[in-house]
């Protein structure tokens, strides 16, 4: 009988991931992250750019498509896919530590060693920023009726200065921290092994969420360093993001190799 050939990567050997990271790890990868960035920046820069000016051509869709009403779920959406989008800032990292070139068409370019099964992960997290959208449709609807959207310039008053208001804002809070949890345990640790090693999504995925619940306290220590700094990016009105998001690329590399 001819064997037929296996549709996925082979999995990853088995091997013995750190359990006992410590609360200030969080800093370290940050200043790993800061090292990674201003060696040879400029292409950490432009990749920057690359994803700011991505972000801008993304909302002015929206608005030209009229969907601002769901701008504020798709901005905190951001996060969901983020790690997707920093693979070549996670290709730069390896690259330094291999002292190998980089430049920035090699950072997008990347040659990664679960290709498809990389491709596979992202569509999963576009997916679950897709219903995150639709969730916070829904959540609005369930607060303020099934009525047309009233637009930027109104929806600050009537979320913050009415009782339907703050509810909905604690409810909507809540529903999508739990995404936003979810997203980043699944996500943190998956994408770097995807990029580093021959193994298949969703092992990876249910990798990444081990390792999360057993590094609990500093994981939730670096997720709020994250919120954080993209929370200064939109402040910033996104320009930020050109040395945030390589900052939080090339650190999150440096957490996936703290682990191992």
């Amino acid at each position: 009988m001819t064997r037929l050939p296996p549709i996925v990567p082979p999995l990853a050997p088995e091997k013995s991931y750190r359990r006992d990271l410590p609360l200030g790890a969080a800093f370290e990868w940050l200043r790993a992250g800061w090292r990674d960035l201003v060696t040879q920046p400029g292409p950490s820069l432009a990749y920057g750019l690359v994803v700011l000016l991505t972000s801008f051509l993304v909302i002015g869709a929206m608005f030209a498509l009229g969907w601002d009403h769901v701008l504020f779920p798709a901005l905190s959406g951001f996060l969901v896919v983020g790690p997707i989008l920093a693979v070549g800032l996670y290709e730069k990292s390896r690259r330094l530590a291999r002292h190998e070139k980089v430049s920035l068409g090699g950072m997008i370019l990347v040659r990664a060693k679960s290709r498809g099964q990389i491709v596979f992960a992202g569509a999963l997290l576009c997916l679950l920023m897709l219903l995150w959208m639709r969730a916070a449709v829904i959540i609005y609807a369930l607060f303020f009726g099934v009525r047309p959207f009233p637009g930027l310039d109104h929806i600050a008053p009537m979320l913050f200065t009415t009782p339907v208001g703050w509810s909905m804002l604690v409810v909507g809070t809540l529903v999508g921290s739990l995404f936003a949890a979810f997203s980043f345990s699944i996500s943190i640790f998956a994408i770097p092994m995807l990029l580093d090693q021959r193994v298949d999504a969703l092992t990876a995925m249910g990798t990444s969420m081990a390792l999360v619940w057993n590094n609990l306290p500093v994981m939730i220590c670096w997720g709020l360093i994250v919120a954080a700094l993209f929370t200064a990016s939109l402040a910033s009105g996104l320009l930020g993001l050109v040395v945030v998001f390589p900052l939080l690329g090339h650190a999150s590399w440096h957490a996936y190799k703290a682990v191992q």
